[in-house]
């Protein structure tokens, strides 16, 4: 959830989750008795082919939590305590292809779920950075996490803004909170990204470059540690016994002034199963950033993706375009008339294609009293984000990284 979300009744604050660092993200590897899973494999077999299971994950566009964000596509999603039968399923968690990990709000878990802790056995806590400067702050835990018919055992996930941890350490604290559904959005990230964690080996070594998202936490305070990937917060899908290299994601086709409600499908694996092949989708593989390069009106943004956890299509266009922003809602833009646009998607492989969308203003969507659009769009300081408006009536494949498709290993995006 790289970009922000947006609300009808209120100045549109941006709200998505930022973990990228300039090394990149979940580029370790590995695995141990914290984190089981298969890696490099899209089966999880060892030269034999497992007995297909429900793969398909309903997903919904509609008012969510707040009764006022919009485009926020929504799923459910059960945690047990590890290796029993002791669960509990939690609604509307925000499926987000811009991050890696599951997240939940601490108020929404009514399991006391085992805390993980760093090596010299303080507890772990970890920092999730929002563009607007919000944070998400709250310890490591493990979890068995069920989705549709799959499971992932003993996945250290992050329990937002839990009451019995450490306060936010200086370094996390970049303005405010978001510990709330009223805040989030959502009672929880379902990061499903391109990654297999949400830092990766960025956050191994200790030295000046280390980010600060994750902390020991002694009972002095505190302080930005390094940390094995395997205690990382883990994208669960890798983690998965099979159908593990990737997700789809299956929304319909909307009319201009969007709809009320919407349902579709995250789909689990690529290639793995007769719903999931990639048939008609351009592949586009990525930097070690997660980025590829839209090309928008004769200027390359490096820096782009693909973000189900946006609400809308973000890109600067008061120098190409003149798409003005709305008098009220500033994170939007709001042209006299819909814009009908397109740019070039080009792969870090040298695939490329063009792609169309529509910007409409955005105050006249939102008095339409509906609540998913394929045509909001907002500026943003760089790079192309093609969020949830980009999904709408399309597959989009999100390949994760080292795992086997049959159309290469991922990372990469196909649409």
């Amino acid at each position: 959830m790289r970009a922000r979300r947006a609300r009808r009744n209120s100045i549109l604050l941006a709200g998505g989750i930022c973990l990228l660092v300039s090394t990149g993200c979940g580029s370790g590897s590995g695995s141990s008795s914290t984190v089981s899973g298969t890696s490099g494999s899209s089966t999880g077999g060892s030269g034999t082919t497992p007995t297909p299971v429900n793969n398909i994950q309903p997903v919904q566009v509609g008012v969510g939590p707040t009764g006022v964000d919009v485009n926020q596509l929504l799923t459910s999603v059960t945690v047990c305590l590890p290796g029993t039968n002791t669960c509990q399923t939690i609604s509307n968690i925000l499926v987000d292809t811009g991050s890696s990990g599951l997240r939940l709000l601490a108020t929404s878990v009514t399991l006391t779920l085992p805390r993980v802790s760093d090596s010299s056995g303080n507890p772990l806590g970890n920092c999730a950075a929002f563009a607007n400067n919000n944070y998400a702050w709250g310890p490591v835990a493990t979890a068995d996490i069920q989705i549709a018919g799959e499971t992932a055992s003993s996945v250290p996930i992050q329990l937002i803004g839990a009451s019995n941890f450490p306060a936010v350490p200086a370094a996390c604290d970049t303005g405010g909170t978001a510990t709330t559904a009223a805040l989030l959005g959502a009672e929880g990230i379902l990061g499903v990204g391109i990654f297999r964690q949400d830092c990766g080996s960025a956050c191994v070594s200790a030295g000046a470059q280390l980010p600060s998202i994750y902390f020991s936490c002694p009972s002095s305070g505190c302080v930005a540690a390094a940390v094995a990937v395997q205690k990382q917060i883990q994208n669960p899908v890798w983690l998965f016994p099979q159908d593990n290299n990737g997700v789809l994601i299956s929304l319909p086709a909307l009319s201009e002034n969007g709809g009320q409600f919407v349902s579709g499908s995250l789909i689990f694996g690529i290639g793995t199963q007769s719903n999931n092949m990639l048939t008609g989708a351009q592949v586009y593989t990525t930097d070690t950033n997660g980025n590829f390069t839209v090309t928008f009106n004769g200027v390359n943004h490096s820096d782009s993706f693909v973000d189900s956890g946006s609400n809308g299509i973000f890109f600067l266009s008061a120098r190409e375009l003149g798409i003005p922003t709305c008098f009220d809602h500033t994170s939007f833009y709001c042209p006299p008339s819909t814009v009908n646009a397109s740019a070039i998607a080009t792969g870090a492989n040298g695939a490329s294609n063009t792609i169309a969308f529509t910007i409409a203003n955005a105050d006249q969507l939102f008095a339409t009293g509906n609540n998913a659009f394929n045509d909001l769009g907002g500026p943003t300081a760089g790079g192309f984000d093609l969020g949830l408006p980009f999904f709408y009536g399309r597959a989009v494949y999100v390949a994760i990284e080292g795992q086997s498709t049959t159309t290469g290993p991922g990372p990469y995006w196909a649409f």
